[in-house]
């Protein structure tokens, strides 16, 4: 198990750009696969990126697809998710999560997760 934290969100006008970070104490940090999921006010949680232990393989949201990109540094022991072109509807938390093994699209795989941080996007 790995013990995340996030930075990175704020308010930014939409067509803008932010970086997001998860940061990551375990030591085991190489091992497990990560994902980014959002959740908006009244919204279920929703899927947005994830990837691989060793960072050969992602995969990305339809609705973001092209604008987001998650990428991870293991010696960092650090995951980030680059938003670019943001819209409105990208408002929510961001949380990031991590698991052992294979990266999933659904949240209950997920073993380790975040505190979350704020995206405002305003038009």
């Amino acid at each position: 198990q790995v013990e995340l934290v996030e930075s990175g969100g704020g308010l930014v006008q939409a067509g803008g750009s932010l970086r997001l970070s998860c940061a990551a104490s375990g030591r085991t940090f190489s091992n497990y696969a990560m994902g980014w999921f959002r959740q908006a006010p009244g919204k279920e949680r929703e899927f947005v990126a994830a990837i691989s232990g060793g960072g050969g393989i992602t995969s990305h949201a339809d609705s973001v697809k092209g604008r987001f990109l998650i990428s991870r540094d293991n010696a960092k022991n650090t995951v980030y998710l680059q938003m670019n072109s943001l819209k409105p509807e990208d408002t929510a938390v961001y949380h990031c999560a991590g698991r052992p093994g294979p990266y999933s699209f659904e949240a209950e795989f997920y073993t380790s997760w975040g505190q979350g941080t704020q995206v405002t996007v305003s038009s």
